[in-house]
């Protein structure tokens, strides 16, 4: 009889390459960034620090306990920004920085105000100074 392989065991198999895994945080992080579900885009960690070893082994590399690592990646709340990095590194990964442009997408479209509000107290006759005496 044929043995059937579930689909979380073909998951774990595919997130096993790094270069898979990658791409499979990268759309986890588009998703998150489309509708804001923080707890669906921890899934998706969830399922690479699985496949790449496990919590024990993604926390060592991270230089943190496990129980320190699950209970970020099982939280409803995003961890800083260095908090979230670090995990990443672990999973040899990093954040990057692209332009909404690159994906057909300007801050008009997605409702971001992008403008500079002037820093109070700040008058034209102030001069930057580049002596450092």
């Amino acid at each position: 009889m044929r043995k059937y392989r579930t689909w979380h065991e073909v998951l774990m198999e595919d997130l096993a390459d790094p270069a898979e895994a990658i791409s499979y945080l990268d759309v986890s992080l588009e998703e998150y960034q489309m509708d804001g579900d923080i707890p669906f885009f921890y899934k998706g960690i969830r399922n690479v620090v699985e496949a790449q070893g496990g919590v024990a082994a993604i926390a060592k590399r991270a230089a943190m306990s496990p129980e320190t690592l699950s209970k970020i990646l099982s939280s409803e709340e995003a961890p800083h920004l260095d908090t979230f990095a670090t995990i990443l590194k672990a999973l040899g990964c990093r954040l990057s920085i692209e332009p909404l442009k690159a994906e057909g997408c300007d801050a008009d479209r997605v409702d971001v105000d992008t403008s500079v509000a002037p820093i109070e107290g700040i008058t034209s006759e102030m001069v930057l100074s580049t002596d450092n005496k």
